[in-house]
């Protein structure tokens, strides 16, 4: 298996892994407004991940080359919905921005977590 799709495989789960942890983690200890804003948080950004990961899947099939313009389009539009959703959830009160900035996070650790992991993969192996 190519270090790119070990790498997509692990972060997808870990995204997963961490949404799940962080929220029982919400729900155990934190108000329900940070619980609620560490479960929609962590979908927003775990959905959005995904998405991309299917866009830029079909966009590089060879026999279907996608515009580059097609692929913009479709980030963009993400990224307005995603600006929208996150809106109203902080301006109706609906969850706690900060266990909302929380749950935005877990892609981010994940895709630090599998970057700490192929490291110490790689400066292990050179050391053997």
């Amino acid at each position: 298996m190519k270090i790119q799709e070990r790498l997509l495989k692990f972060v997808t789960r870990t995204n997963w892994i961490l949404l799940a942890i962080a929220s029982a983690a919400g729900l155990l200890w934190a108000t329900p407004a940070v619980a609620g804003g560490i479960i929609c948080g962590g979908l927003i950004v775990t959905i959005n991940f995904h998405l991309l990961y299917r866009t830029l899947k079909k966009a590089f099939v060879p026999a279907t080359l996608t515009s580059h313009h097609v692929i913009l389009a479709k980030y963009y539009a993400r990224f307005i919905v995603s600006g929208l959703i996150i809106f109203v959830l902080i301006f109706k009160h609906i969850v706690n921005p900060i266990g909302l900035f929380i749950g935005l996070s877990v892609v981010v650790v994940s895709i630090t977590l599998a970057t700490v992991i192929e490291f110490r993969n790689l400066f292990l192996k050179e050391a053997v």
